[in-house]
């Protein structure tokens, strides 16, 4: 069940700005950190072992940046850092459970791994993480991103366990070809598309536009929206209207927390939209759909905007070219707004002090500026580092080092900053069973949404009037039912 929450992608690079912190950085070492250097011998190289989940380019690029290191930096130092890919995000964690657990025939244990907060919490657990703040002076510190440290920071005590190498958020991504005539016959606007609620209100507008297209045949609208994490708008969607579902006491106890009210608005704006037939979810991921025209709207993860269509294929005879737009994630109408902080960091297992440093010199010299930037921007991902915190400094960044960015990246990028700047970062903490839990508000909603849906529509295929059957399955008796479905479901999940 932790799979779904690992998907993520990447270890190499970050959400480049802050909210809580300027920009800015310093090259100053305290004498406590100089004396580490000590532990190394270039004549006697210290070899560091990493796991990762790179797959095609990005694993050419890391391939090429731990290269460089070894040529430069390692070779001055004497580090030497050989690279593994685990291929998948889950096929990583499992990996990495086992060679700690020492489970048979799992293999040894690597001195750095890729991680989502979840892994690192399960391996914490197990008391083998290293706390990397101790190579790392205040000032090298301060030069992060400060929710990024504070996510690294999860066992409560200081320590960091994460190292911030990777990161995403959420836009939402729209085809502005089929969106134009669309919006010329019925006067909506993008600016209706910066709530939920808005949201909804032009979904059933779009619905009920298609569905004229073709007078002769009833109840044929098309769905305008489909998200691609469900679990971020349940959580995320929670932390805006006030709450969360699940409350961890000061000895790490946890139990569920649930807001009817807050629960009931995330459920009037996904759940029923979706049963009307205004959202829908039919491919693996949403971009699959906008290629299909299911959709001409959806939200996802800044790296997932790569898989965006440039062109939608109907059938066999039907193929056009889209034009595409990139607009800010909805909130709440009245809410403060939230924006997800998800991706990958690293953390380090613990082992010597040599080992453990060796680890840290590399971290620090890949999230350099330049570096950073460089090896994420091409795949949506932003860097880490408050110094690399506006637009303008990717650009410089990427020219300089003749990156070629594309008209989608460059537009994400641009976006996503500025999200970052007026959104407040959340990410769910990790807890016991917090992979669990995860699993089932990515599964929970959606899963219901869908049998409903299905249900409803083959009444209403069968003559059974449209309204009459959509009131049945979306009124206040239908959520109550719901309700008490999901409180059982987080009791369970937590207990698992």
């Amino acid at each position: 069940m932790k799979k779904e929450r690992y998907l993520a992608l990447a270890v190499s690079a970050a959400l480049a700005v802050s909210v809580l912190g300027g920009c800015g950085s310093s090259e100053n070492k305290s004498e406590e950190t100089k004396n580490y250097d000590k532990l190394l011998n270039k004549d006697n190289p210290t070899t560091i072992t990493i796991w990762h989940y790179y797959n095609g380019v990005q694993l050419m690029s890391f391939d090429e940046a731990v290269e460089e290191f070894n040529n430069t930096v390692g070779l001055d130092k004497g580090i030497i850092v050989e690279a593994y890919s685990k291929n998948s995000v889950s096929e990583l964690a499992d990996s990495v459970v086992a060679s700690v657990k020492k489970d048979s025939g799992a293999e040894t244990p690597p001195n750095i791994f890729q991680t989502y907060a979840e892994t690192a919490y399960v391996v914490d657990e197990l008391d083998e993480l290293a706390d990397m703040s101790k190579y790392l002076t205040k000032d090298e510190i301060s030069e992060y991103i400060d929710n990024y440290i504070t996510e690294g920071e999860f066992a409560g005590d200081g320590s960091l366990k994460i190292f911030p190498t990777a990161k995403s958020t959420e836009v939402m991504m729209l085809n502005s070809t089929d969106w134009q005539p669309f919006a010329d016959a019925t006067g909506v606007t993008t600016d209706d598309l910066a709530t939920w609620e808005g949201l909804v209100e032009v979904s059933k507008k779009y619905y009920e536009y298609t569905d004229d297209l073709t007078p002769d045949v009833e109840n044929d609208g098309k769905a305008f929206f489909g998200r691609d994490s469900i679990a971020n708008y349940m959580s995320i969607g929670a932390k805006q209207l006030g709450s969360e579902f699940v409350k961890i006491d000061s000895n790490g106890k946890t139990s569920a927390a649930i807001d009817k009210d807050a629960l009931k608005k995330l459920w009037e704006n996904y759940y029923v939209p979706y049963v009307n037939g205004y959202f829908t979810a039919q491919g693996r991921f949403r971009s699959e759909d906008e290629k299909t025209g299911t959709i001409i709207a959806l939200i996802c993860s800044t790296t997932g905007v790569m898989y965006f269509p440039t062109e939608v294929t109907i059938d066999d005879d039907n193929t056009y070219p889209i034009e595409h737009m990139v607009l800010p994630v909805p909130n709440f109408e009245g809410t403060e707004p939230y924006i997800v902080q998800q991706g990958a960091g690293m953390s380090v297992l613990k082992s010597d002090e040599k080992s453990e440093y060796a680890s840290s010199v590399f971290l620090k010299w890949f999230t350099e500026k330049e570096r950073n930037i460089n090896f994420s921007a091409e795949s949506g991902y932003l860097p880490v580092k408050k110094e690399s915190c506006n637009y303008s400094e990717i650009e410089k960044a990427t020219e300089s080092s003749g990156t070629q960015l594309s008209d989608i990246c460059k537009d994400t990028l641009s976006l996503a900053i500025d999200e970052i700047n007026s959104y407040t970062l959340y990410t769910m903490p990790p807890f016991k069973n917090s992979a669990t839990v995860r699993t089932f508000l990515e599964s929970f909603i959606q899963e219901t949404a869908q049998s409903a849906y299905d249900e409803a529509w083959d009444k209403i295929k069968s003559g059974s009037d449209r309204d009459a059957v959509i009131a049945e399955y979306t009124d206040d008796k239908a959520f109550d039912s719901w309700y008490d479905s999901f409180c059982s479901g987080i009791e369970k999940a937590l207990e698992s």
